[in-house]
C-alpha cells in the first residue's frame, strides 16, 4: 500500500470538476461540451494534441467530447481506428493519439530534477477493448529532451491469457522492467480513477493506485521508493495520456473509443488526490454527444 495516501474516492461524494483550469494551485483539464477539444487541451496544458488527423481527415478531429451519463458531465472521447490512422503521418507502424505537456508548457506543469508531482485522472476503457501483444500505451511519463527516446513509465494493456494491464519502467540505461500487472477484465466498461505520485531523481519514488469509480474497489496498486526516474541530459519530464499503439499485430486490434473524464496535475505541496471525482448523474436529454463511430 502507498504510504501517506489521501482518500481518493468515496462513492457518496458528489463533486463537480472545476470548469476553470486552475484550482488551489492544481491545474485541471475537463471537457465542457462547447469549447473545441483541441483548443481547450492546448489552453490548459500549453501543448497541442498529437493526433492521426492528417491520415484520416474524413473523420475529423480524433478527440471529441460527449455527455457521460455515469459521471453526469461532459468527457473527452479519444477515437482511434485500425485503418487509416497512423503516428502523425511520420510513423506508419504505430498510431498515436495523445495529449501532453512539453517544454513550452507553464513551469508548474513541467517536472525538473528533484521535483515531486502528482496526477489524478478518470478514464474508461470500453467493453471488449482489445490490446495487442505489442504495445498499447494509455499513459506515459516521458522526457521532453535529452535521452527522450523511450518512455520512463508506461501504463499499458497487453494481450495475454488473460489480458493484463501493467506498469513498465525503463531506466537511464535502456533496461526495461515490467514492475506490476493485473487482470484487465475488471477495468473494461468501467470508469476508474488513477492517482500517481512521482519524485524525479536517479533514486526517485513512484506510486500509482487505480480504483473503480462505481464502488471504490482498488484494482491496482504499486509503489517503489528507489527507482531511476531521471534521464541523461534531460531538463523536463512530462506526462502523456491517450492511445499509443503498435500496428505490428494489427489483427489483434479494433477501432476504439477511450473516454477520459478529467485530468489534474499538481506539483510540490499541492495535491490532486481529491480534485477529480465523479459528479451527480444528469438527464440524457442534455446529451449532445458526437455520434460518429
Amino acid at each position: 500500500m502507498l504510504q501517506g495516501l489521501k482518500r481518493i474516492l468515496i462513492p457518496s461524494v458528489v463533486a463537480v470538476l472545476a470548469s476553470a483550469p486552475i484550482l488551489f494551485g492544481q491545474v485541471v483539464l475537463t471537457a465542457d461540451g462547447h469549447t473545441e477539444p483541441y483548443a481547450r487541451i492546448k489552453s490548459v496544458l500549453g501543448a497541442p494534441a498529437e493526433t492521426p488527423d492528417c491520415s484520416h481527415p474524413g473523420f475529423g478531429p480524433h478527440i471529441t467530447q460527449t455527455f457521460d451519463d455515469t459521471l453526469g458531465r461532459f468527457v473527452f472521447v479519444f477515437n482511434i481506428h485500425v485503418t487509416p490512422d497512423n503516428d502523425r503521418c511520420k510513423g506508419f507502424d504505430r498510431q498515436r493519439l495523445e495529449i501532453k505537456t512539453e517544454g513550452s508548457s507553464p513551469a508548474y506543469l513541467k517536472g525538473s530534477l528533484n521535483d515531486s508531482v502528482n496526477f489524478h485522472w478518470l478514464f474508461r476503457l470500453p467493453e471488449g477493448f482489445q490490446p495487442s501483444s505489442g504495445f498499447t500505451h494509455i499513459h506515459q511519463i516521458k522526457a521532453f529532451d535529452g535521452d527522450a527516446g523511450a518512455p520512463l513509465i508506461t501504463l499499458t494493456p497487453r494481450k495475454g491469457s488473460p489480458n493484463k494491464i501493467e506498469i513498465i519502467h525503463i531506466d537511464s540505461n535502456g533496461h526495461g522492467v515490467h514492475m506490476a500487472e493485473t487482470n484487465l477484465a475488471p477495468f473494461l466498461g468501467e470508469w476508474v480513477e488513477a492517482y500517481e505520485r512521482i519524485t524525479y531523481n536517479t533514486h526517485g519514488s513512484y506510486s500509482i493506485v487505480i480504483r473503480r469509480v462505481r464502488d471504490g474497489a482498488q484494482l491496482f496498486d504499486y509503489s517503489n521508493n528507489d527507482l531511476d526516474l531521471w534521464r541523461n541530459k534531460t531538463t523536463v519530464m512530462r506526462p502523456k495520456w491517450g492511445i499509443y499503439r503498435s500496428l505490428k499485430d494489427a489483427g489483434d486490434l479494433r477501432d476504439e473509443q477511450v473516454r477520459f473524464g478529467g485530468f489534474c496535475l499538481a506539483k510540490g505541496k499541492d495535491d490532486c488526490a481529491e480534485v477529480v471525482q465523479p459528479s451527480a448523474k444528469k438527464s440524457k436529454e442534455h446529451d449532445v454527444s458526437d455520434k460518429r463511430p
